[in-house]
């Protein structure tokens, strides 16, 4: 947390007021937020003094893109982790010693000045600053899977083909694809009726389709619903979102399955803590050797 759902939530909330801003300032309490190593970066690597001209999202991650006055690239690349925000604030409201980073906004003057803020209570998220977008794409990016909104089932279903762990912890891994966390996967696999345990190189070609199917619905949904809201999320407003209302499975073991009403069941994958059906989520029996050369003659 956040996921996929919650991250394209803050960018599209952002998208409509920070576009065409120019960063007045930029402060920050805490070197140790910069990644990988710790330090105290010039501030116009931090966008300061560049106009905001795109805001992009790969995954469970955003990147602010500034223009200097000299038309030159600022790229910052922000993990929420567990418990970030990015949230706007009118002046110094609501700013307390887990704001670790703020960008101060141009504002006409009949308005209050406008700040975004990083603000992460947990720390487990953080900054990457790159001097152009082909150095995000090349030395971070590349190294997470395709994008769970824009993947194709056919190089889905090659990369889980190479790859026995079960189907949770194969689609919890950031390098086979980026977005979707421990929520969205206990959602996906109920909405695909897939037992959490289903070794990944077992899925058939039309099993990922069906997945990839099911994947964008539910993230969709997600995304127009402002994510999901347990403890700290807010979108880029301050909003909680409203989507784990909807949810399914998540969260939701030893009360009754929404569709066949026999008693959701706890169970521990890749060490993660997981939800499913036992009845809509049969773990299929172990295919013979013959089965998996079927399946991955699609390589021949």
């Amino acid at each position: 947390m956040p996921e996929l759902p919650e991250v394209e939530a803050i960018r599209r909330g952002l998208l409509g007021t920070i576009l065409g801003r120019r960063i007045t300032a930029v402060t920050f309490a805490r070197a140790d937020i910069i990644r990988p190593n710790p330090h105290t970066p010039d501030p116009a690597r931090l966008l300061a003094g560049c106009e905001i001209t795109a805001i992009h999202r790969h995954g469970k991650q955003l990147a602010l893109i500034g223009t200097t006055p000299e038309k030159d690239k600022r790229v910052v690349c922000i993990q929420l982790g567990m418990s970030g925000s990015l949230c706007l604030h009118q002046g110094q409201n609501g700013l307390d010693r887990h704001c670790h980073v703020t960008w101060s906004l141009d504002s006409p003057q009949s308005t209050p000045p406008t700040t975004l803020v990083f603000r992460d209570p947990r720390r487990f998220g953080g900054l990457r600053l790159f001097d152009s977008l082909d150095a995000l794409h090349t030395s971070h990016w590349s190294n997470l899977g395709p994008d769970a909104l824009l993947i194709r089932p056919r190089l889905l279903h090659r990369r889980l083909s190479e790859t026995a762990r079960p189907i949770k912890a194969a689609l919890l891994d950031q390098a086979v694809l980026a977005g979707l966390g421990n929520i969205y996967v206990d959602e996906l696999l109920f909405a695909s009726r897939l037992h959490p345990l289903t070794p990944a190189d077992t899925l058939s070609l039309n099993d990922v389709q069906h997945m990839v199917r099911r994947m964008r619905t539910l993230l969709h949904r997600a995304v127009s619903a402002g994510g999901s809201t347990f403890r700290d999320y807010r979108d880029a407003a301050g909003n909680p979102g409203d989507y784990q209302s909807r949810h399914r499975v998540y969260g939701r073991a030893g009360q009754p399955c929404t569709f066949c009403g026999i008693l959701l069941q706890p169970l521990l994958v890749a060490s993660r803590s997981t939800t499913f059906c036992p009845r809509c989520q049969p773990l299929p029996p172990a295919p013979s050797p013959m089965d998996k050369r079927k399946n991955l003659s699609f390589l021949r």
